[in-house]
């Protein structure tokens, strides 16, 4: 019986790459982004390539009420989630004391509320089955604070925090959870970011979204915990732990300054 994934922000970048690798392994999909649009042509490519079966929602993440609709539409379709893939989310570049409040708003409830909201319903019944597999995309973000995207490595943090918790209370059931922490990725995110022009992407040799997608979907197979992409990324993610505080905030402040 094929399984089913659950993708969020499954329209382009990281998400339309996760439901192809799920979809070339023959599992049915649930793909959630604001786009329906962008969802439906998305669907019928994946239907007529791999004979699956393919159910899209339309839905804004982060709208509050959005998981819990999401979540009572499977129930009406009997449609059970194995895999859940939470990729949605969102960053800002610029100083805290002059941003958009609402942005900052918007982004703390599509990166941290959705993303714990949609674990805490669809945990449960993977518990009772005895299977399932939870991949949270954080970023290698989490490990340190950043100066000009305050909120957005703040959100990470959590959903690597988070991830690492539940995944220890997990042990026995037969659930994994996987916290993916990409470096810069060849995604949307840089133009919604306005992070072009930064040292973070300047000059520097940037992973593919097909590349971080496939390294994250093993990683979340073998139930590893953490899935830093990338050897520099690991070694960074992994210094950061011994040098000083007030050094490493001030090298990610250098690493995405614009000019």
């Amino acid at each position: 019986m094929n399984k089913t994934a659950l993708i969020t922000g499954a329209s382009s970048g990281l998400g339309k790459e996760f439901a192809l690798i799920h979809a070339s392994k023959g599992d049915n999909l649930v793909l959630v982004a604001r786009s329906k649009e962008k969802l439906d042509t998305l669907k019928l490519e994946l239907e007529k390539q791999f004979g699956i079966s393919v159910y899209v929602i339309g839905k804004d993440l982060s709208d509050q009420y959005a998981p819990k609709a999401i979540f009572e539409e499977l129930k009406v379709q009997k449609i059970q989630i194995d895999y859940l893939v939470n990729n949605a989310g969102f960053g800002d570049f610029g100083l805290f004391a002059e941003c958009n409040w609402d942005k900052q708003l918007e982004m703390i409830n599509l990166n941290v509320t959705a993303l714990t909201y949609l674990t805490r319903l669809f945990l449960p019944e993977m518990i009772g089955n005895k299977f399932g597999k939870i991949l949270n995309v954080a970023s290698t973000a989490a490990f340190q604070p950043g100066p000009t995207m305050s909120v957005y490595f703040a959100t990470k943090a959590f959903v690597l925090s988070f991830s690492e918790a539940i995944a220890n209370e997990l042990k026995g059931t037969g659930v994994t959870v996987t916290a993916l922490c990409p470096g810069a990725t060849e995604t949307g995110f840089k133009d919604a970011a306005a992070l072009n022009d930064s040292n973070l992407f300047k000059g520097n040799q940037i992973a593919t979204s097909k590349e971080v997608a496939e390294f994250g979907y093993n990683k979340m197979m073998q139930g590893k915990t953490v899935a830093v992409h990338g050897f520099v990324n690991n070694l960074m993610a992994e210094s950061v732990r011994f040098a000083p505080r007030n050094f490493v905030t001030s090298l990610a402040k250098m690493k995405l300054k614009t000019k």
